[in-house]
């Protein structure tokens, strides 16, 4: 019996644009779109080891919402390095702020930690409110999301 795996070339792979508008969404469950778009897994030939996602740009990010006490509970870590270096910063500051710091930390999370995520993370771009500098390839590959 003759089994063979099908596995896309990389220049076989197109690359999408998405476009979402977070307005209402709530972080978490926009954050598990984001990240499956990225990943690649809306496609036919998704493989876990092969890079196959689109791009994603979010807008509104500033409009995201928070269910439950996470506004008050939640906070945001970052060290340094260095002792004494760590900074725990509350999303009710965070989302006033830098809102577009708090989705992508929720979809970094949600990637696999390995070097492929880093390569898929830079191809999200989010914006605090809608406008955005990536209208041209949008416009030319349609508007999904």
């Amino acid at each position: 019996m003759n089994r063979s795996t099908y596995l896309p070339k990389q220049d076989m792979i197109k690359r999408k644009w998405h476009l979402i508008n977070a307005d209402g969404e709530i972080l978490g469950r926009l954050a598990v779109k984001i990240a499956e778009l990225l990943r690649g897994k809306n496609k036919v030939f998704y493989t876990n080891h092969i890079d196959c996602g689109d791009f994603v740009v979010v807008t509104n990010a500033s409009k995201i919402a928070l269910t439950g006490k996470k506004l008050d509970q939640k906070t945001y870590f970052t060290y340094s390095g260095y002792p004494g270096g760590a900074k725990l910063t509350p999303y009710s500051v965070l989302m006033t702020t830098k809102p577009e710091k708090a989705l992508i930390a929720a979809v970094k999370g949600m990637l696999p930690k390995n070097k492929l995520a880093n390569k898929q993370i830079t191809r999200l771009r989010v914006f605090k409110n809608d406008k955005h500098k990536h209208n041209a390839q949008i416009v030319a590959r349609g508007k999904n999301g």
